[in-house]
């Protein structure tokens, strides 16, 4: 049976969505934040997502980050606001189509039925990323070098599986803010500098070659395997 996972923070719209999918015949996962999505995701491996947009924490845009790092599985946005820029925020961002609500359960079900006619098999989920001997192991939330643990802190973690899922790529402060930090309208960009040089230090301390977090001046940090 194919399974989805609805990740919103209000209770009403998400037990509603729920059972408006499982009368369509489909196994639901459901979620109530975009903390607790990320752990049914690894868990349960959905075969499509629906996920709001405004939840607070870790909202839908930080949520679908996280996922895009992992997987290509089918996104679905439900949100309250219709604007142009939205939508194009939400598409740009890896979304594969967006909702407005309040909406029917028969548009749901099509849109439903549309995104899941694109894939043609299980999306797979990346439980690790690997560059030569060292490795980030998704699941535990671990990193090894050649064999030996190197103990980061969670902050440390995202920081770092944010540059390695897109090695050789460039990513800005702003853009590390909102994928590794659950809040990044509260934190400066220089935070983000104090984070990269706590990290290298760490990774050097554990024999990883010296230039693997680049220093690009004036756009960001590039990660180089």
């Amino acid at each position: 049976m194919t399974r989805i996972l609805v990740i919103d923070d209000e209770t009403d719209i998400r037990q509603a969505v729920a059972l408006m999918l499982a009368r369509g015949g489909y196994e639901v996962v459901e979620a109530a934040n975009g903390r607790e999505g990320l752990r049914r995701f690894h868990a349960d491996t959905p075969d499509l997502v629906l996920l709001d947009v405004a939840m607070p924490e870790l909202d839908g845009w930080q949520t679908l980050d996280r996922i895009r790092d992992m997987s290509e599985v089918p996104v679905l946005m439900l949100t309250a606001r219709g604007l142009e820029s939205d939508r194009v925020r939400g598409l740009d961002a890896g979304a594969d189509d967006y909702l407005v609500k309040p909406f029917g359960g028969q548009e749901l079900l099509a849109r439903v039925r549309a995104l899941l006619r694109r894939v043609t098999a299980a999306p797979e989920v990346r439980d690790s990323i690997e560059h030569g001997d060292l490795v980030l192991d998704l699941l535990q939330r671990r990193v090894v070098y050649d064999g030996a643990e190197i103990k980061l802190t969670p902050l440390e973690f995202r920081v770092l599986q944010a540059l390695a899922s897109h090695p050789g790529n460039v990513l800005s402060e702003e853009q590390l803010l909102e994928r590794a930090w659950n809040d990044p309208s509260e934190v400066g960009v220089e935070r983000v500098k104090f984070v990269i040089h706590r990290l290298r230090r760490k990774l050097a301390a554990a024999g990883v070659p010296e230039g693997l977090i680049e220093s690009v001046r004036a756009s960001g940090y590039r990660f180089r395997p």
